[in-house]
């Protein structure tokens, strides 16, 4: 399993379906929905009706990227 670059990272929108936050951490579909089960998925994992969300902020933490806004 292939995981993401930096700038595809970086574009993810505030909350990502489980496969795609699998996909960003190089694991497989059925691994990730394993590791839920077992509550065993490393970053937070909310259930929105029928379907896993993950916020991408401590998913993108996790992997150590990083942001830096420039406020002026």
């Amino acid at each position: 399993m292939v995981g993401m670059s930096r700038a595809e990272l970086l574009e993810l929108p505030v909350v990502i379906d489980l496969v795609t936050a699998a996909r960003a951490l190089g694991i497989g579909r059925t691994r990730a929905f394993e590791l839920v089960r077992r509550n065993e998925f490393p970053v937070p994992v909310l259930r929105v009706g029928s379907t896993w969300r993950v916020p991408t902020a401590p998913l993108l933490g996790m992997l150590g990227v990083t942001t830096t806004l420039d406020i002026r």
